[in-house]
């Protein structure tokens, strides 16, 4: 049985979207399912859209969910260099096989050409394309313009002219298309740099892949693709087309409905669990009642017969749940870890946690639990927890609204006598010593608790209060009542 060869193969053109970043989620799960290898090539071919860092974050984002490489950039391999900027030659020599079998032509037609053909197909009407002026040119014809300094010439495809090109994809089915509708492609540039069809097809070859997993703004170039397979003499690879990601609005998923670059959700605090769990079903269904799955899970399930032909709805409020979900199952002392860098970044914890204090951030963190559903809304929602006694930021309404009450003082002022009298400082006994404010005072229990939470909180909302004190601590809990008495206005 043939080795299952996959490859996810990103452009440095910058942070890949997450609908790329699908996509290699899918190769890495067909890898691993079927035993296969996981190929890592970068397609660098654009320079001109080339941006600093690209690499780095492909790498970045594929790190980040776990997507180890089996072979490829930064990996090595027997089928390199995976870099394609650096099998220029490879493609040089190639293209000369198609132009020596009459399979491809040189074309010399500058920029200012292609502007007037395309001005003329306009007025006349016709579909826009390249008029093929190039591709019977006499041999004195060729030599003239070869020895114009000013004529850089581009390698084009010679499409057959006749018959169609049908082609065979996993999960749309046969698609055929008659030939005399494809153009003439650009394989080589003037600047000797391959177009995305000519490297694509060379290097999936050399490299054995057995499968193309791609999106399906691909289907109407892949006719091009097994024309090229054939003019080579090559076996094409099972074509695997993947359904657009839409987002709920079911317009394509991108920043104006929801959509961020796959590592900006890394930096709002989404888990790499959830994440992948999310793409993982964008597109495939692994046909169970089921929403929530392990990786190990997964690579079980996945196959291609599990791919639907339409468009999932990618919804950001689902992704959310997803992370929800994973952060609420999480060990406390594991999601403390996960949002220590969150913490630092506010100033909140310092750059060395130490045994000590961790355990007390995921004592706060446990109690923030069941609320949280971004890392990144840790600082703000467990703050209150890790700022000194005296540095708590006290919301405006809360106080106005709890702090002028008449006869607060004096009951906040008896909370705190009671709670230096417990030799145990737990939520039981935390909740004893204020109900029994509320009877001395004859006032509701609610008269009583607010203020409190607002006195050690800054805030109106939260966890359990007497979880929230016993977690505080005695001494901090008072010093924070006896900080904001000097803030009660009766």
């Amino acid at each position: 049985m043939t080795t299952v060869r996959v490859r996810y193969a990103p452009s440095p053109t910058g942070s890949p979207h997450i609908g790329n970043i699908r996509t290699a989620v899918f190769d890495w799960l067909f890898a691993r399912h079927s035993g296969g290898k996981f190929i890592l090539r970068i397609e660098d071919t654009d320079k001109n859209r080339e941006v600093a860092g690209g690499i780095d974050e492909q790498l970045a984002a594929l790190s980040w969910l776990g997507l180890d490489v089996d072979e490829g950039y930064g990996v090595g391999g027997d089928f390199g260099p995976y870099l394609q900027s650096e099998r220029l030659d490879i493609y040089a020599k190639c293209a000369n096989t198609l132009i020596e079998g009459g399979k491809a032509y040189r074309a010399y037609d500058t920029a200012e050409d292609l502007a007037r053909m395309r001005e003329e197909q306009q007025k006349r009407g016709l579909p826009p394309g390249y008029n093929r002026r190039h591709r019977y040119l006499t041999l004195d014809e060729r030599a003239e313009y070869e020895s114009d300094p000013n004529r850089a010439s581009t390698v084009r495809f010679a499409v057959p002219l006749e018959g169609k090109t049908t082609l065979h994809d996993a999960v749309y089915g046969d698609v055929a298309v008659d030939n005399r509708l494809l153009e003439d492609v650009v394989l080589l540039k003037s600047d000797g740099f391959p177009t995305y069809h000519f490297a694509s097809i060379v290097d999936d070859h050399l490299m054995e892949i057995t499968h193309v997993l791609r999106g399906e703004e691909w289907i109407p170039s892949a006719p091009i693709h097994i024309l090229l397979y054939q003019a080579f003499g090559w076996e094409p690879p099972q074509f695997v087309h993947l359904p657009v990601m839409m987002g709920p609005d079911k317009k394509k998923f991108g920043k104006r409905n929801g959509a961020l670059a796959a590592l900006e959700y890394a930096k709002e605090g989404y888990l790499a669990e959830a994440m992948f769990n999310f793409l993982a079903l964008q597109g495939w269904s692994a046909k169970e009642e089921r929403d929530l799955y392990s990786r190990q899970e997964l690579v079980e399930r996945f196959n291609l017969e599990g791919l639907i032909n339409h468009s999932p709805i990618s919804d950001p409020e689902k992704l959310l749940w997803y992370n929800g979900q994973y952060i609420r199952a999480m060990p406390a002392v594991e999601l403390a870890v996960r949002c220590l860098p969150f913490l630092r970044s506010a100033s909140l914890v310092g750059a060395a946690a130490d045994d000590v204090h961790l355990e007390y951030i995921a004592e706060v963190i446990a109690l923030e639990q069941q609320r949280i559903k971004t890392l990144a809304e840790s600082p703000s929602l467990a703050g209150f927890f890790l700022v000194d006694d005296t540095d708590i930021a006290y919301d405006q309404k809360a106080t106005d609204k709890w702090f002028s009450h008449a006869g607060v003082r004096n009951r906040l002022t008896a909370v705190s006598t009671r709670l230096s009298s417990l030799s145990d400082f737990t939520a039981d006994e935390c909740e004893t010593a204020v109900r029994a404010v509320a009877e001395q005072f004859q006032v509701k229990t609610g008269d009583v608790i607010h203020p409190i939470r607002v006195a050690i909180s800054g805030r109106t909302t939260g966890p359990g209060l007497f979880e929230t004190m016993s977690v505080l601590g005695q001494d901090r809990v008072i010093a924070r009542i006896n900080h904001a008495l000097t803030l009660v206005t009766e």
